[in-house]
């Protein structure tokens, strides 16, 4: 028998106590939005929103503690279901996971409420600071503060290296996977969604030919009722968020040509929305190989700057996308202001990256139960999964490289491509702030947020020091 849990109606679709409020097109979550007021909905999601830092670790861990915890909204097997669900999706993970919950409790306007808040406060920190980063940066204080992200920020990403590889690699042949990603991105060069696609075509081939390995269920969530919608239903979500999602780089290519860099971007953004599977960190491992090395957009150092913004600020760590996109439109605005056109960059890198997260989550939601049960499909994942570790790895050597020394560039030998240092140009003021930043971190196990306070602080001071 299940327990009735406060703030919410036992349902009459089963014994889970997960009822499904139902609307007219079939896609409404589990809990009945009668129980639970638009108002308190919206402070929740708000509160939410203020407390997204600490990357997408810390921002499911607010709301589980929120949701599951303080409110008992949901009960930790249905939160478990739609975060594994969240997981199998292209994009931020956190964004989505918030924007399911806020289906589950209102329906689609609830969906796009919840997620629309999540993103905000990191939007406009991140444009705010974009506008500091490009008509202040020569100030004194403020190099300093971005002197002490960028080596911190190397160890948050080989923090959050680790975790995935532990949760992620439980096998010989995962490990291979992750080698193999590695060595094809790092070595050959080869582009982002080349490595997930073949990696995602080994898990399938798997899963097909060797079904023991993979498990049938991606969790042990009990199974809940909810409306599964229908082909109708798909085509006609489809048919309004096309239009939505691709219109506005439509008119802007019919009013600055094809050629603008605003729909450049938003092509390549649109684009990286659908491919970037694995999270945050897989996201900026494409960003950083086509952004910096392929478009130009902006150089390494200040890749790391805009990724120790996302890090500082609250919202999900893919914010840097709208940082990247700010740099490159300022730097080639066409027949805007520079300010002018980062701002319609922002706006645009945002839009055309978080729109397909809504319509993944409206689409697929309602048919969850057939999802967590192919075991094809948790082949695939779980192989995708493997190869990104690989990805973040190169991630962390690339940024490393460019951080700790002054003049790295691209070396090729035959068919092979490697990073050639010059090991005489290492900066000591970025040794020396990594060493701090990995000590306060992982050997006196402080919180990313308090180590890339004291990294901040330690570059101001170097650099006023050196001033």
């Amino acid at each position: 028998m299940t327990e009735r849990l406060p703030g919410r109606m036992e349902g009459s679709a089963g014994s889970n106590g997960l009822g499904a409020a139902n609307d007219s097109d079939g896609a409404r979550g589990s809990v009945a939005s009668t129980t639970i007021s638009w108002r308190e909905a919206l402070g929740v999601w708000c509160r939410v929103a203020l407390l997204s830092f600490g990357g997408p670790t810390g921002q499911i861990a607010v709301m589980h503690r929120v949701f599951v915890d303080e409110k008992r909204w949901v009960d930790e097997p249905r939160f478990l279901e739609a975060l594994n669900f969240c997981l199998l999706l292209p994009g931020p993970e956190a964004q989505q996971l918030a924007t399911y919950l806020g289906w589950m409790t209102h329906g689609p306007r609830g969906g796009w409420v919840a997620g629309t808040l999540f993103i905000l406060p990191g939007f406009l920190s991140i444009l705010g600071l974009s506008v500091v980063y490009v008509e202040f940066q020569d100030l004194s204080w403020i190099a300093g503060v971005f002197l002490g992200l960028k080596p911190a920020v190397i160890v948050v990403v080989a923090s959050a290296l680790t975790r995935l590889a532990k949760r992620v690699l439980r096998d010989r042949a995962a490990w291979w996977l992750a080698a193999v990603a590695f060595a094809a991105i790092h070595f050959f060069g080869a582009p982002f969604p080349a490595v997930i696609v073949g990696a995602a075509a080994w898990g399938w081939w798997r899963a097909v030919t060797q079904p023991s390995t993979v498990p049938s269920r991606l969790d042990q969530s009990p199974a809940t009722t909810r409306g599964t919608g229908g082909w109708r239903r798909s085509v006609v979500l489809t048919l309004w968020f096309v239009p939505l999602w691709v219109g506005p780089v439509a008119v802007l290519a019919s009013w600055l040509g094809r050629g603008s860099i605003f729909v450049e971007q938003g092509l390549f953004f649109g684009k990286m929305a659908c491919v970037t599977f694995g999270g945050a960190y897989s996201v900026l491992s494409y960003v950083a190989q086509q952004a910096v090395e392929r478009y130009g957009w902006l150089a390494p150092g200040e890749m790391l700057d805009g990724l120790g913004m996302a890090e500082t600020t609250p919202g999900p760590l893919i914010m840097v996308v709208q940082f990247v996109a700010f740099m490159g439109a300022y730097r080639s605005p066409g027949p805007l202001s520079p300010l002018g056109a980062g701002l319609l960059a922002s706006v645009l890198a945002v839009w055309v990256t978080f729109i397909p997260c809504f319509y993944w989550i409206f689409l697929g939601a309602p048919h969850i139960e057939r999802l967590r049960g192919d075991r094809r499909l948790a082949g695939t994942l779980s192989a995708i999964s493997s190869a990104v570790v690989g990805v973040i790895l190169n991630l962390s050597l690339w940024f490393a490289a460019h951080t700790l020394f002054a003049t790295v560039k691209t070396g090729r030998w035959g068919l092979f491509r490697y990073l050639d240092i010059d090991w005489g140009t290492w900066q000591p003021e970025a040794v020396w702030i990594l060493v701090l930043a990995a000590a306060w971190m992982l050997i006196w196990k402080r919180g990313m947020a308090v180590t890339l306070a004291v990294c901040a602080g330690a570059g101001v001071a170097l650099r006023l020091v050196g001033a």
